[in-house]
Formats: structure tokens, sequence, C-alpha cells
């Protein structure tokens, strides 16, 4: 690897991935007002694949800028429900709220990633996935939110693909990677093209 790789997140799962695929990052997560910057951007309607993209990029600059030698990788996901952003839930109730608004019905999950070289993007991605809801019961529900929640309120949406969330769902389109809020395949291999991994 020609240059070091840091990982501008504190997700776990994205830590994970990256590790998994014999990759070493250096994770530092970078500070900002995420609510505060969703919130403007929705002022000004702007689509949630733009405030997922907006969002990945300032966490890769904000790294980046101090960190120059480096890659850093931003990245943000967004839930996007019929042109409706739902964001992490911050309780069960909202969890709830959020699953019943979900429940039979189809949404889009969009994973945006940035890399910055310098202090200046150099390479973005906008993974989409559509998952379709089945019509669960509200006693599985209830059952679901005892069983998996604090775990779940890291989640946008309130579920794990990767875990007892798959049994909310009767159909997923897309990339598996891209619904853990990486698009890994396309950055990898722009990483491989570039020179920084292994041919």
């Amino acid at each position: 690897m020609e240059k070091k790789l840091i990982l501008a997140s504190g997700s776990e799962i994205r830590r994970q991935l990256m590790e998994n695929a014999g990759i070493p990052v250096r994770i530092i997560k970078p500070r900002i007002d995420e609510e505060m910057v969703k919130a403007s951007l929705l002022a000004e309607n702007a689509p949630p694949r733009d405030v997922a993209d907006t969002l990945a990029e300032m966490k890769a600059l904000k790294i980046s800028e101090k960190n120059p030698d480096s890659l850093v990788i931003g990245c943000d996901q967004v839930l996007d429900l019929g042109g409706q952003l739902l964001s992490k839930p911050a309780s069960v109730e909202e969890a709830r709220s959020q699953l019943q608004q979900m429940r039979g019905e189809r949404h889009m999950l969009l994973s945006a990633a940035v890399i910055c070289e310098g202090g200046k993007p150099i390479w973005r991605h906008i993974g989409q996935v559509r998952l379709r809801m089945r019509a669960f019961s509200d006693d599985f529900l209830d059952g679901y939110l005892d069983r998996n929640w604090p775990e779940i309120s890291h989640c946008v949406g309130g579920y794990q693909l990767e875990g007892e969330g798959v049994r909310l769902f009767s159909r997923v389109d897309g990339d598996y990677f891209t619904v853990l809020g990486l698009p890994l395949m396309e950055m990898l291999n722009y990483l491989t093209l570039r020179g920084d991994l292994q041919q």
C-alpha cells in the first residue's frame, strides 16, 4: 500500500469490513454536527443522495486537512422512504414508529463514500439499495425491539440486515456491503487501480 488509509468514521461495522478485506485502517472520528448539516440541507430541499454525499465529504475533508499524507475515507448513509429521510432512532418508540412506517413498503438506502487526499476530494461513490419490508405483525415488532434495542439505535431505520433485522424484509435489491454502510467493492476497485492496493 502506497498511502496510509484513515477511516473517518466511528462505525464498528465499517472498520470490520475494511479489516475483513485485509486492509489496515486507522480510525479517526470527525467532530461534525451531522444533525445541523442535515437539517440545513433538507431546508434547502436537497435530495437524500446529496445529504449522504455532503456528509461523507465533510467527514473526509475534516480529517484529511490534518492528515495530508494519508488517504481519508468519509462515509454516510441515509434512508429514503418515499422522499422522507429517516435517521438513526433516538428511542425505542422512534424505532417502532419508523419500522411501522416502513412495514409493507419499499425504501432505499444510500451509502456515500468520499476519499480525500491533501484536503481535496479525489473519489466519490453513492451506492443505492432498494429494500422491501414484509407486513410483519405488531407482536413480531415488539419482540424484535425487545431483543435488539439498543444495538439498532446505531442504524438508520432501526435494523441490522446482518442480524435479526433480515427477518423484517421480503426483498433486497442491491449490494450487501452498501446495506452495511460502505460501497466496498467500488472503493476497493478504485484503490487497486490507483496502485494503493496490490493488483
